[in-house]
């Protein structure tokens, strides 16, 4: 279940919501079995300099290899930017979580 995360400056007038749910639709269909994507987006009120900065983190996996990270990095970054409108600091990171992160479902 990756996770990510959007950090933009309230200047930027975008759909969050909108961004997080194409970016998890990118991410299943490079990787169909990864899940859901647990977003979240962090509008910054005080800022200096107007920005975007996406991450994601994913648990490392086999298939999960330096040209399967390379396309997703290359489609990830087509499909954030196709959502902002205006001139802005871009910034998009995609890694691993360590192998002492545990992700599972707690059923309340």
């Amino acid at each position: 279940m990756p996770h990510a995360e959007l950090k933009y400056s309230t200047d930027l007038e975008i759909d969050a919501a909108a961004i997080l749910a194409d970016v998890e639709a990118t991410i299943q269909a490079h990787d169909a079995g990864s899940g859901m994507c647990k977003g979240r987006a962090y509008p910054a009120a005080v800022f200096h300099h107007t920005h975007l900065i996406f991450e994601v983190s994913m648990l490392p996996k086999a298939h999960r290899d330096a040209a399967f990270m390379a396309a997703l990095l290359k489609d990830l970054e087509a499909c954030i930017k196709s959502h902002i409108n205006a001139p802005c600091a871009f910034s998009l990171s995609v890694s691993f979580s360590a192998n002492t992160y545990v992700t599972n479902m707690h059923p309340g």
